[in-house]
């Protein structure tokens, strides 16, 4: 019998590459905004301007853009809080690494230019109160919550890993936290904070059986000269003690650790760096559609990131209920309206049911509607810092509603009776 073989190849980057800063800072001045408004809430402040403090009343897209000794925060906020976003960013860049002039960039010395300025109240309206509310006919609270944005997004799942991800993003986020880990606590202490990894993974009928070549990028001190150094300790303490946990055949991978052969100016000195251009390092290496918006420096009225967490949700409890092998959501939403406009699912050939029994009982079991995923979800919390590097997908964190397998006996029953019925 004839065994067909397929290649597939993601990729992820550490805390310390560029566009990860950007989005880690992005996301630490949403945490602050929520941590800072819910302080104030408790204490029924009032801003000067006459907004009471609510953290429902938060709205936040924050950008940030990294440069050659450079941080540039810009976006749309609307908050009674006051943060000090100079502070933030500084803590951040301070927490990654960059905390020395010679690795490139310093926390302590680099200009740090604030252009935030409040959300345009044409954005705000029909977020605040729904087209569905506008219209009148109902006094459902959660349909008084309009969708951020217009836009489609999408959640996926696979059996192939115990966390339901797909092996080749699984296994690129997981060496890359594993090369920040050797550097922070000195097991290889010559190595500075920007980084990138790359897995390719061959698959035999539809399952992943090993791994075919492994890359890893990592800035690193002038002192090493030789990259035969660097490439024994990264398969040391990097790459074994990763795969090796997995259990995949990699041993016979080839293997490139700093193909370029020098790897010493890193950081923001060597690239610019932006806030949301790495959305497929953020979520499923590839395998897996994207709508497109990216998740950080977003609060959770902005469906690019609420309703892509949710979608991901239903994926796993799809494959997690035992319905598909893999599964993929689609959920699309127009700017102020409250329901979803559409609910696709895709199991690519590996559901236990046909697809529109999956979807029907999906939409039975979840409810979609931004107030009910934020609600559900818990995403009023400041959480979101953590999940702007190695992925917000696939990480056994308790903060990350998201990953819960909640609702696997609820989808189980609404699949039977929909197949009575």
């Amino acid at each position: 019998m004839s065994h067909r073989n397929r290649f597939f190849t993601s990729e992820s980057v550490t805390e310390g590459h560029p566009d990860k800063i950007c989005d880690q800072v992005s996301d630490a001045i949403l945490d602050a905004i929520i941590r800072k408004e819910t302080e104030l809430e408790s204490a029924g402040y009032v801003s000067p301007s006459g907004m009471p403090a609510c953290v429902n009343n938060i709205r936040c897209a924050c950008e940030t853009f990294v440069t050659t000794g450079t941080v540039i925060v810009a976006g749309e906020i609307r908050t009674a809080a006051y943060v000090d976003v100079q502070r933030i960013a500084r803590e951040v860049i301070r927490r990654i690494g960059y905390d020395r002039a010679k690795y490139g960039f310093d926390c302590d010395t680099c200009g740090v230019l604030n252009l935030i300025h409040e959300q345009s109240p044409d954005i705000a309206m029909g977020v605040d109160e729904s087209f569905d509310a506008q219209a009148g006919g109902t006094t459902d609270p959660i349909d008084a919550i309009g969708a951020g944005d217009q836009g489609m997004m999408f959640g996926y799942a696979s059996d192939e890993t115990d966390v339901l991800m797909p092996m080749p993003a699984y296994l690129a986020q997981r060496l890359s936290e594993r090369l920040s880990a050797v550097r922070k606590d000195h097991t290889v202490d010559y190595l500075r904070p920007d980084g990138k990894t790359q897995v390719t993974v061959r698959y035999e009928d539809d399952r992943p059986v090993e791994v075919t070549a492994i890359v890893v990028s990592t800035q690193h001190a002038d002192k090493i000269k030789d990259m035969g150094v660097i490439k024994r300790d990264m398969i040391e303490h990097v790459i074994a003690p990763v795969l090796d946990e997995v259990g995949i055949r990699w041993r016979d991978a080839d293997i490139y650790v700093n193909p370029t052969g020098r790897f010493v100016v890193g950081g923001p000195m060597g690239d610019t760096g932006l806030t949301g251009r790495k959305i497929i390092v953020d979520t499923y290496g590839g395998m897996g559609r994207h709508g497109g918006g990216c998740f950080s420096g977003k609060d959770c009225t902005k469906v690019d990131r609420s309703a892509a967490y949710a979608a991901r949700w239903v994926a796993k409890n799809v494959v997690s209920a035992g319905l598909a092998h893999k599964c993929e959501i689609e959920l699309a939403y127009a700017i102020g309206v409250a329901h979803p406009l559409s609910i696709m699912v895709d199991t690519f050939g590996t559901g236990a049911v046909d697809d529109e029994t999956i979807e029907r009982a999906v939409e039975r079991v979840f409810d979609l509607r931004p107030g009910a995923i934020v609600r559900d979800l818990r995403l009023r919390r400041p959480i979101f810092e953590k999940t702007a590097a190695y992925g917000h997908f696939g990480r056994e964190d308790p903060d990350f509603t998201w990953e819960r397998c909640d609702r696997v006996e609820e989808l189980k029953r609404a699949v039977a009776e929909a197949r009575v019925a």
